[in-house]
């Protein structure tokens, strides 16, 4: 596996990482492969605290690229999306969730059924 690009962002406490892997006769590497063999690259990190986006395959060639995103705790990944963190097998947490969902102040919005029916009477 190559880093093409590595940028520290302290804010988000991550590391973002740009890889390129060459995969000569074996297919395309699954996300938990990815995930592990992107843990490998940086010191201290475990799978369980990567994120693995926009992973792409040429088509006939042995060459994928992707963006991996490593986290410094499970905290710090609860700002990814809720889908994303379920695909990886991370544990969701109420704050992490970015589903926008009414409050239970707002009363529900009640909608007359119109009459549908096709023919006359």
């Amino acid at each position: 596996m190559e880093i093409i690009d590595r940028k520290e962002n302290q804010l988000l406490d991550r590391v973002e990482i740009r890889f390129q892997l060459r995969h000569e006769g074996a297919s395309t590497p699954s996300r938990s492969q990815l995930r592990s063999k992107v843990a490998s690259l940086e010191p201290g990190s475990s799978a369980s605290n990567v994120v693995v986006k926009d992973v792409v395959t040429r088509f006939g060639q042995p060459l994928t690229s992707g963006l991996a995103f490593i986290y410094g705790s499970q905290e710090s990944m609860q700002i990814e999306p809720s889908y994303i963190l379920e695909r990886h097998g991370a544990e969701v947490t109420e704050e992490g969730t970015n589903d926008a969902s009414p409050t239970d102040s707002e009363p529900p919005v009640e909608v007359e059924a119109e009459d549908v029916s096709g023919g006359e009477e």
